[in-house]
Parts: structure tokens; C-alpha cells; sequence
């Protein structure tokens, strides 16, 4: 929450009501990003009489990527469901995801604002448009990219090192997992007070935050394929570029194309440094993930006996 003040208490109340009405335990951790109006101090009051409300109070602004980060950090449930705190996601919706969740044995459930209650050339159509494009960059077909409501399993989401604009990359980042995900239609409702802190301005941003996913997801244990197929792209380029210019010179033309040669020898001297930036980005890579022991793989689950040695020494403990 950033700025919500007017939102604090309808907000609390309609949670509250949504999750006791589930019957399921459960907590509020509530972001304070920086406000600079009294929503730190409403939702004190609130967490004086209510202990299952935590309350998190950032030192200043950082945005809402960061402010996911350090709910994922401090939510101590199976399941983390995010939303934002301007009263437009419906908190009615998150009991119906997490049956969702549970019943088709999923890891993500996104929420599909189907009926969006936000001004069509500044919000929509912008949304429309990144959803297209993130979900064709990254190969992880979503409607609503964009939409705050959705539920993770704890172990999803609790690894996740965030930074930038990466919170709407959630469910591109999780797919390196392999994990399984679905959509649910929710309810969406106009704001009524504040306003918003996202405008079309914001786009380019979330371009770049898109191609450090697509980069990431992609290429990150394996830079040198990257690097090295453009390299090899732009020096055999080059190669045939100079090749043709010899051609001209050597075989009857009058004249050879000099800028064409210059163009040449400039794109071979960029496919080498390519090929080097990707050998450089290989050792950064490796020692990334060796010096901090982190696997290039996830596992799920491990399915195994126990070994007859084991399981005699456990009798032997047990009949003792």
C-alpha cells in the first residue's frame, strides 16, 4: 500500500470477512511502500486489535516489486495470495482460487480481471498490448499479466530474488520451474478514492524488465549461446560483405566499394566481440552459480526406499 489511506480499513474489513468466512487460518501482511499520508498509522490501529495483521513499513519508497519481496519473506502460510491495496481486487475471489489451486494440484493461480474497470488509453490498452507481449516474449500465455490477485505456493515464490518491475513477471519467472498454473476469472472494481500510482509512462520500463526475463529465462546458465549466435551472425556478415569487395577489386569491376569493406571488417570485429562478451558472461555464469553451490535444476519431488542397511539399524534402535 502506498498513499491508500482512504482504502485501509474497507480494505482490512473485506479481507477479513472473505477469509474467516473460508474458515481456513490465516494472516495479513500488510506493505506500507513509503506513504506519505496516514496509512501507516490506520493500519497500526488495525494491528493493535487484531494480531493475525502484520504490518511491514518501508523507510521510503521502493515499489511494489520490493514490496512483494518482503511479504514473500515474511508470510509464514502454505500459500502466499498477493493483491493490491486500492480495493479494486475483490477479496471474495481468493477463497474459489485456492480451491482452484488445491483441487487441480497447481502452484499458480492468476486472476483475470476479464471485465476491467479502468479507463481504456491509459490502462488497458497499454495492458492489452504487454500481455500480448510478454506472454509471445516468454512463452507463458496469460490474459492478465497485470493482475495483482493471484496464489502461489509458499515454495514457489519464497526463492524469488526480485528487483525492478518484476513482480508482473511472476509467473514467467516460476515457468523456470516448472511449475503448473492457471487462470481464474475474478471481479475487478473501479477505484473509488486515490489514485493511481501506474500510468502508460511505465511501459518502457517494463520492456527492459522483459528482457531481462526473456535474457534470464532463457540464457542464464548458457550466455555463450546467446552472445555467440549473434557474433556468428554479424562476422559471417562481415565476411561476405569484405569477400564481395575482393571480388569487385580483383575480377574486372573498375572499382570496389569501399564503405562496403570498412562496413565489413567493422561487423567481423563485432561478431569477435560478441563471441568474447559471451565467453566473459560463461565464466560470470559459472561462478555464479558454483560459488554459491546453486543447482541448475529444480526438483520437485524425490521418490525413494529407504536402504535395507537403514532400515536394519532401525530395528535395532527401535528393539533396543
Amino acid at each position: 500500500m502506498r498513499n491508500e489511506s482512504p482504502n485501509v480499513e474497507r480494505l482490512y474489513r473485506d479481507v477479513t470477512a472473505s477469509l474467516t468466512q473460508f474458515g481456513r487460518s490465516y494472516e495479513i501482511v500488510a506493505v506500507d511502500d513509503g506513504s506519505q499520508d496516514d496509512t501507516f498509522e490506520l493500519l497500526a490501529r488495525l494491528q493493535a486489535r487484531d494480531p493475525r495483521l502484520r504490518v511491514i513499513r518501508f523507510r521510503r519508497n521502493y515499489g511494489q516489486t520490493a514490496a512483494f519481496a518482503a511479504g514473500f519473506a515474511h508470510a509464514r502460510g502454505r500459500y502466499i495470495v498477493t493483491a493490491d491495496g486500492d480495493n479494486q481486487n475483490d477479496p471474495a475471489d481468493i477463497p474459489g482460487m485456492i480451491q482452484m489451486l488445491e483441487q487441480q494440484n497447481l502452484d499458480i493461480v492468476c486472476g483475470w480481471r476479464k471485465d476491467r474497470k479502468d479507463p481504456f488509453i491509459n490502462r488497458r490498452l497499454p495492458s492489452m498490448i504487454a500481455n500480448a507481449v510478454i506472454s509471445y516474449a516468454t512463452g507463458v500465455k496469460l490474459h492478465d499479466y497485470g493482475c495483482s490477485l493471484k496464489v502461489f505456493r509458499a515454495e514457489v515464490v519464497k526463492s524469488m530474488k526480485l528487483y525492478g518491475e518484476m513482480h508482473r513477471f511472476l509467473p514467467a519467472i516460476a515457468s523456470e520451474f516448472g511449475v503448473q498454473m492457471g487462470e481464474k476469472i475474478v471481479n475487478h472494481h473501479p477505484r473509488t478514492h486515490g489514485k493511481s500510482n501506474y500510468g502508460i509512462t511505465r511501459t518502457f520500463r517494463v520492456i527492459l524488465d522483459l528482457l531481462t526475463v526473456k535474457f534470464l529465462s532463457s540464457y542464464k546458465t548458457r550466455p555463450l549461446q546467446m552472445f555467440g549466435s549473434i557474433g556468428f551472425m554479424m562476422g559471417g556478415l562481415g565476411t561476405l560483405m569484405c569477400a564481395w569487395v575482393i571480388y569487385q577489386r580483383f575480377f574486372g569491376f573498375q572499382s570496389a566499394n569501399r564503405p562496403l569493406l570498412i562496413v565489413g571488417v567493422f561487423m567481423i570485429l563485432g561478431g569477435l566481440n560478441m563471441i568474447m562478451n559471451g565467453l566473459v558472461a560463461e565464466m560470470i555464469s559459472r561462478t555464479y552459480h558454483e560459488s554459491q553451490d546453486k543447482p541448475t535444476y529444480v526438483i520437485r519431488e524425490i521418490l525413494e526406499s529407504e536402504p535395507e542397511r537403514e532400515r536394519e539399524r532401525s530395528r535395532k534402535v527401535l528393539g533396543a
